[in-house]
């Protein structure tokens, strides 16, 4: 008899999503617009000019000011020293730090 409680309940509460979306009227939230009139599109066309002109007085952005970029980056500036020569020294591996910095 349980059984058939719980079988019960089961189909009720699978039933009851279907059937609340079969209950829902068509409702359609876009209403359905008329056409402009002239003025309104003349009042639209000058908007748009207005805004599109006020976009071109926007001065351009100019770089930022880095200070710190050559430090950052992987490109320094070379700097001649008063040592040249024609054979470099091989440059050591740099060596990494492995394990946690705990700070």
């Amino acid at each position: 008899m349980k059984v058939f409680r719980l079988l019960a309940v089961i189909v009720v509460l699978t039933a009851a999503p279907a059937y609340a979306q079969m209950q829902t009227p068509s409702i359609n939230l876009l209403q359905d617009t008329t056409s402009k009139s002239p003025e309104e599109r003349e009042a639209d066309e000058a908007r748009d000019k207005a805004y599109k002109d006020s976009l071109k007085k926007i001065p351009d952005a100019k770089a930022p000011n880095d200070p710190w970029g050559v430090v950052r980056s992987g490109d320094a500036p070379k700097t001649s020293t008063a040592k040249t020569s024609t054979a470099k020294a091989p440059t050591p591996a740099k060596k990494t730090k492995t394990g946690s910095n705990a700070n």
